[in-house]
């Protein structure tokens, strides 16, 4: 279930400039810590019934946050479609199966909060590339689920060109009704091509996308996660450890 306040048509747009934040992977104890008070004080502000993280990121799962000034002003996390299943299951079965059974390689965003007191459309706009790095670009997933309040709807839908595949549930995680939202990867690094890293645009381009990273700065972005992967790699061949342990949306210094 996706938590954003206030709302993405009223979040400022960011100074502009370098980017004073940075997205980095909720791995340790006291990064986890923060990003777990931040969800639990804007889910509760909607009234919303909150759970405990994960003590650790899984192979499953992983969960990004924004990082300024050491304050954790924004979260979100990747969970992708395997054994275990996805959240969207609980409240979608019939929708997600559909998917599942024309091939699609599903992942879900889910546990998106944003402080407002300091949050931009570029903080909200950096946590959904790097997420959609990991996933599509890295990963091969093609196929984005995102649960969404009702009234939230109409924002996902024209903030990033998702659509609505599953009507109003009760999610059982937070309590709260839902609609199902997706959107193919293929249709974001569309946009992400045309509108990233020209924040101008948004005057006329009601998006999120130009507010994302530029090409450039997304092949940067990759670069560096692989040169760490290939690392790992080397590492893990002299003292071997669990590939779960390898993280990698901690990769970048944004």
């Amino acid at each position: 279930m996706l938590v954003l306040d206030p709302p993405i048509d009223l979040l400022p747009d960011g100074a502009p400039g370098p980017r004073r934040f940075k997205i980095k992977a909720a791995d340790s104890e006291s990064r986890r810590g923060l990003v777990a008070s931040l969800l639990k004080t804007r889910y509760l502000w909607r009234g919303y019934r909150t759970g405990e993280m994960p003590p650790s990121q899984a192979a499953q799962r992983f969960t990004l946050a924004a990082i300024e000034d050491q304050h954790t002003i924004g979260t979100i996390t990747v969970a992708f479609d395997g054994p275990q299943r996805m959240s969207a299951d609980d409240a979608f079965p019939d929708e997600v199966a559909a998917l599942r059974a024309q091939g699609r390689r599903l992942c879900e965003f889910t546990k998106l909060a944003i402080d407002p007191t300091v949050g931009t459309k570029r903080v909200l706009a950096a946590l959904f590339h790097v997420a959609y790095i990991v996933a599509h670009r890295l990963r091969g997933y093609d196929t984005l689920l995102i649960e969404v309040n009702p009234r939230h709807m109409r924002y996902y839908e024209r903030m990033l060109g998702c659509h609505v595949l599953g009507e109003v549930r009760i999610n059982r995680t937070v309590d709260a009704p839902a609609v199902l939202l997706t959107a193919d990867f293929s249709y974001v690094m569309k946009q992400i091509g045309q509108f990233g890293g020209r924040p101008e645009l948004s005057a006329n381009e009601r998006s999120l996308y130009p507010f994302a990273f530029s090409l450039t700065e997304e092949a940067g972005i990759i670069a560096r996660m692989r040169e760490r992967y290939d690392t790992w790699l080397e590492d893990r061949d002299r003292v071997p450890v669990p590939e779960a342990e390898f993280q990698p949306s901690d990769l970048m210094g944004l």
